[in-house]
């Protein structure tokens, strides 16, 4: 049931209040923690009655609030903490908060969290049960949650985090009763979630706690773990407590940090990140695209593809052929060849029409909009100046635009531009950074939940097609650009002309496109069964290693040569495998990276062999150096996606 229609629409009064200005000292203290603007003052006053406190930390301009609640005959202080996004404090805000957590020794932890951002928020929560503190976790705007269609399951989350989870809504008041009757019936729960880290991280947590031979007031699993990512507080209070064995303490965390390549704070955190996904799996039951202004992201990459993809072919078709083809063909291999992991069945008709066919539908319909609109030829008026700087003219804009439907027909269009440097020039940057409508359709679906993610993808992705045409308009020898047009007049598109243009592209796409599905399932069928994809992915992974990806990124890549509808639905259904940051990567690789089979073949027949070549041994160095600068600065930055 959903929380809206089970807590009703009544506003309800908590038993709970606080008198002005009483000092909190002495009295069992239910500290408020989470991320900035989750709603913690609102809740805080909701539990005070907005009887408040507020002082300076000690040596500190951070401010924090206090407050009195009586509940069930019982005093308690409120203390509301300063924003806070990890145990590993960044700001002076989030390092005054954890000091408190730990002075203050609670009674209660709140931590609210933003149910539109569930994902993004629990790392905190596994970190606090990880501490041995007594946690219930308060998840707010639930109204604007379900607005968006986000549907939680409580029960299994609380289940598997083994602490209280309430619901709430703090704006109106609504689930506030229920959270005072979980701190009144709170009982600490010894079976809570532990996070795994890595063996290496594992041995090392156990070879610390040995020596840690004081009481602290978190747990010493957290202490070890605060220790390894080189907490400068923990430290200090290690080094005063253990003093006699701290040189050994700190030469167990030098040594575990020279085994990784990465500081032990950012795989910690792409652990917890990972834990946090398996919890959700199937606690969240449903979270839609957050970015509404992508029609392609939102109506094809989103809804048709679920539908089509997750429904249509996940739970009724697949099956029924799989368990027909298991039964009636007994040769293995063949078996294979049609619903297996890289089936005709499986893979290439799934992806074609389950995945990619709702993306371009969609695609092919703006574009249609767009193209009867007389908008094109403005739009190359427009751009003609800045595309000069990369020697280019205003005419490039068509195939580049096409290039976001398919940059197979798009470098076929390549031949009208007038000379064979501007050919060059838009032939390269339609290898290299322009997406195809798959890929982009798929790209926003990925990314349209990280905001900042999406952001990130499309500047580096823009900048890259910028320097690139800027330093090829001056290395390639040949004339300057020129520009003429001829403009139509601007108008309402006709539905019939649009429909006309989308169903030929329709037709088009299933003639040519659609069949090469198929074929390429039967090559990696082939380099399957005789072990050349074993060798080639073997190979690449290595290389996706160092730019921070898991070993299973290398399929995609490889797949994105074959088509590049392959490696960005490759990418799509193993998204919640992947962190922000690795999705990023990821995402911007792919977009970068070779072209796709198709793509290749139409390159060699337009510029010849040599210079398709050395595009294509250009652009898939070129992908991967981007990747790997992308992905340390991001770590080296520190930043959450």
């Amino acid at each position: 049931m959903k929380f809206l229609s089970a807590i009703g629409k009544r506003k309800t009064t908590p038993q709970c209040h606080g008198p002005a200005g009483e000092d909190i000292e002495g009295l069992q203290k239910i500290v408020i923690v989470g991320n900035p603007n989750v709603g913690k003052s609102l809740l805080f006053n909701r539990l005070t009655g907005m009887y408040v406190t507020v002082s300076n930390y000690p040596g500190t301009t951070v401010t924090v609030d206090k407050g009195k609640c009586k509940i069930n005959g019982r005093d308690f202080g409120v203390i509301d903490l300063p924003g806070m996004y990890s145990l590993i404090p960044i700001t002076e805000e989030e390092r005054v908060a954890k000091l408190m957590l730990l002075e203050e020794k609670p009674k209660i932890i709140l931590h609210v969290i933003d149910a539109k951002n569930l994902e993004r928020m629990l790392p905190l929560t596994l970190q606090l049960i990880e501490a041995g503190l007594p946690v219930i976790l308060v998840i707010n705007m639930m109204d604007e949650a379900e607005g968006l269609g986000i549907s939680i399951d409580f029960n299994d989350l609380e289940g598997k985090l083994g602490i209280p989870v309430v619901p709430i809504i703090a704006t109106a008041g609504k689930g506030i009763d229920q959270l005072i009757r979980k701190i009144d019936q709170y009982v600490p729960v010894l079976d809570k979630f532990q996070t795994s880290y890595q063996k290496g991280i594992e041995s090392s947590i156990k070879e610390i706690e040995s020596f840690l031979k004081n009481s602290y007031p978190i747990s010493k699993r957290s202490v070890s773990l605060l220790l390894l990512q080189e907490d400068e507080d923990m430290q200090r209070l290690v080094k005063q407590k253990e003093s006699k064995d701290y040189d050994q303490i700190d030469g167990i965390v030098k040594r575990t940090s020279r085994k990784y390549g990465y500081p032990l704070n950012y795989i910690i955190k792409i652990r917890l990140q990972n834990e946090v996904r398996k919890i959700t799996s199937s606690s969240l039951v449903a979270v839609p695209l957050k970015t509404g202004g992508f029609f392609v992201g939102v109506l094809g990459a989103g809804k048709l593809v679920n539908l089509i993809e997750g429904t249509i072919f996940g739970e009724k078709i697949n099956p029924v052929i799989t368990r027909f083809v298991m039964s009636n063909v007994p040769y293995r291999p063949i078996q294979d060849l049609i619903v297996g992991e890289y089936g005709i069945i499986t893979l290439g008709i799934t992806y074609a029409v389950a995945i990619i066919l709702p993306i371009v539908g969609t695609f092919f319909l703006v574009f249609s909009v767009i193209e009867d609109s007389g908008y094109l030829p403005r739009l190359s008026m427009l751009a003609d100046r800045v595309f000069k700087k990369i020697g280019l003219s205003g005419r490039a804009v068509i195939p580049m635009v096409l290039g976001l439907g398919c940059s197979t027909m798009a470098t076929m269009v390549t031949r009208t531009q007038e000379t064979k440097r501007e050919r060059v020039i838009s032939t390269l940057l339609l290898a290299l950074a322009v997406p195809c409508s798959a890929q982009l359709g798929v790209i926003f679906a990925i990314l349209a939940g990280h905001p900042l993610a999406l952001f990130i993808w499309v500047v580096v992705v823009l900048l890259n097609f910028i320097l690139i045409g800027f330093l090829a308009a001056r290395i390639l020898p040949g004339e300057k650009p020129s520009f003429y047009m001829e403009l139509p007049p601007l108008r309402l598109p006709k539905i019939s002309n649009v429909l006309i243009k989308t169903y030929s592209r329709m037709v088009w796409y299933f003639k040519e496109v659609f069949p090469l599905f198929i074929i390429v399932s039967v090559l990696i069928w082939i380099s399957q069964l005789t072990g050349i994809l074993h060798v080639i992915t073997n190979a690449l992974e290595p290389v996706v290693n160092l730019v921070g990806l898991p070993d299973e990124t290398a399929r995609v890549f490889l797949f994105g040569f074959f088509r590049r509808d392959y490696g960005a639905a490759g990418l799509y259904s193993m998204q919640n495998a992947l962190t922000g940051i690795q999705l990023t990567v990821a995402a911007v690789i792919l977009t970068l990276f070779v072209p796709c089979v198709a793509q290749f073949m139409m390159m060699i027949k337009e510029r010849g062999i040599k210079t398709a070549a050395l595009i294509f041994t250009f652009v898939l160095f070129f992908a991967f150096g981007v990747g790997f600068v992308l992905n340390q600065a991001l770590v080296a930055l520190g930043v959450q996606l």
